[in-house]
This record gives structure tokens, C-alpha cells and sequence, in this order.
């Protein structure tokens, strides 16, 4: 049974089973050596019928999953290591030490908070905010405020655990109850809406970025009117617009939204 995808971080995922009381074994990558697909602090969880998280697939996390069962079963806590070499049929060539334990209270408190990847106020309920929101649902471990004051937009299903909807006006007003250090994103329906979010995104100026749908004329005409209003150019000139990696084409919402969540996981190697 392959791993299944969670839109709760793992950690919460363990934390819901362990209050619904499912037996449940955690595996944990607690050292390696060389090339290997995970690495220490990597888990997994696995139920009888279930498995969350994955600690990087293949025939080692076959065996892995087989012998969580078998602990399931009355099997002891233990560790195993495992060469990643043609007994496994994987060519990283590394090694991993598995640890292998039923998930209980002490386990999961001995389990860190994930660090927060990066939080996102992201302007914008329309079609690409649905599908930028769409994606975002499958990393768990952002935190974003979804902004609109059109309570129609929003989708009528919820969102995953770590993305709040927010519906309020003025919504330029949400920016200042941003974290120091937030990304932005400002693709609304209305051009004057994206001015008055943007300008009070630059006045605060502590974005670690900003990114405005548009064109390149778009740019030129937004720039000019933020000259005009006395706006810092240090500031000015960290704006990103347009939005989206270079070299991906296309307009469909899906596609912007592809290249602009990539953008954004490119900020946190800069």
C-alpha cells in the first residue's frame, strides 16, 4: 500500500490518532550515512489498514511498513540499519538506521514542532488564488491567510488545517497582523484593490517577498504611482512582478500557479 498524502502535518496526523486511540507504529530515520532519500528526524507513520508520511519509498520502505505491522502485532521497539545497496534493489548507495516504536504519548512528545516553512498572506479568492491554494494544501508545514472580501469566492469545502480563509474589508487593513518576514501574494480582482494592498505591503517594508500578478506595463504603472506617493525604492525594487518562475508559459490559473508556489520554495534557499 503506497504512503498516503496528508493535508494535516504529520505530527497533528499522530497526535488525532493517538487521541482516537489507533494502534499505530512510528518509524524514524535516526541516522544515516552517504546518499540516501531521507534523513534523520524523518517519519512515517503506519496503521494496519494506513500509511502517512513516507521516509523515501522503495523496497526499503516496503520492509519498513511490513515490519511496523509485525511490531503492531507485539513486536518490541528497536532499531535496524540498512544499506542501500542491490540487496535493497536502491542505488543511493548510503545507509539508514531505522527506529521502529508503537506511537504512544511519549513518543509523541519526544517528536519537535516542525519549523514553520513560511507564513503567506495570499490576496485573492479568483481562479489562480484557487489554484496557488490548491497546491499549497499538499505543504502542510506553511501557514497562509486567505484574503478576500468576496465570502462568495471562497470554495464552498474547506481548506486544509493550515490555511485560514479570511473575509473582511478593507482587506488592505490585514497586512499589518502579518509576521515579520512574510511572503505576499496580491493577485485580487481589482487593480485599485492591488494598489492599496501593495502600497501597505511596501510601507511596511519588512516582506521577505512580495509578489504582484501582472504584466510588465502593469509594473511600470504601479512603480510610477508608488514614486508619487513618497514610497521607498529600496522597497520598490523588491517587488516581484510579474509573478512565476522565468521559462514556464502559459495562462491558465493552474499553470501560474505551478510557477508562482515555486517561486515561492525558491526564497527559502536565497
Amino acid at each position: 500500500m503506497p504512503s498516503m498524502p496528508s493535508v494535516l502535518p504529520l505530527r497533528d496526523h499522530a497526535a488525532r490518532w493517538l487521541a482516537d486511540r489507533r494502534p499505530a507504529a512510528l518509524v524514524t530515520v535516526s541516522d544515516f550515512k552517504g546518499s540516501v532519500p531521507r534523513e534523520t528526524g524523518t517519519r512515517m507513520l503506519v496503521a494496519a489498514d494506513e500509511i502517512v508520511g513516507t521516509i523515501g519509498g522503495g523496497h526499503l520502505e516496503k520492509i519498513a511498513i511490513d515490519e511496523s505491522r509485525t511490531l503492531l502485532q507485539g513486536g518490541a521497539a528497536h532499531e535496524r540499519h540498512f544499506p542501500l545497496g542491490p540487496a535493497l534493489g536502491q542505488c543511493c548507495g548510503g545507509a539508514v538506521t531505522l527506529r521502529f516504536e508503537r506511537l504512544s504519548a511519549e513518543s509523541l512528545a519526544a517528536w519537535p514542532e516542525a519549523p514553520v516553512r513560511f507564513h503567506l498572506q495570499l490576496y485573492g479568492a479568483g481562479h489562480v488564488g484557487r489554484a496557488i491554494v490548491h497546491l499549497l494544501e499538499g505543504i502542510p508545514d506553511c501557514r497562509v491567510q486567505w484574503i478576500d472580501e468576496r465570502e462568495e469566492e471562497f470554495p464552498r469545502e474547506p481548506s486544509a488545517s493550515h490555511i485560514e480563509r479570511v473575509c473582511v474589508e478593507p482587506v488592505e487593513a490585514e497586512v499589518r497582523v502579518a509576521p515579520p518576514n512574510a511572503h505576499y501574494l496580491v493577485l485580487t480582482h481589482s487593480h485599485d484593490l492591488d494598489m492599496r494592498i501593495s502600497e501597505a505591503i511596501l510601507k511596511r517594508g519588512d516582506f521577505a517577498f512580495f509578489g504582484l500578478i501582472g504584466s510588465q506595463t502593469k509594473r511600470a504603472r504601479f512603480i510610477h504611482r508608488f514614486e508619487a506617493r513618497g514610497i521607498a525604492q529600496e522597497a520598490i525594487e523588491r517587488m516581484t512582478c510579474p509573478i512565476g518562475v522565468p521559462g514556464i508559459t502559459g495562462k491558465e490559473p493552474e499553470v501560474i500557479a505551478i510557477a508562482v508556489v515555486a517561486q515561492l520554495l525558491q526564497q527559502l534557499r536565497e
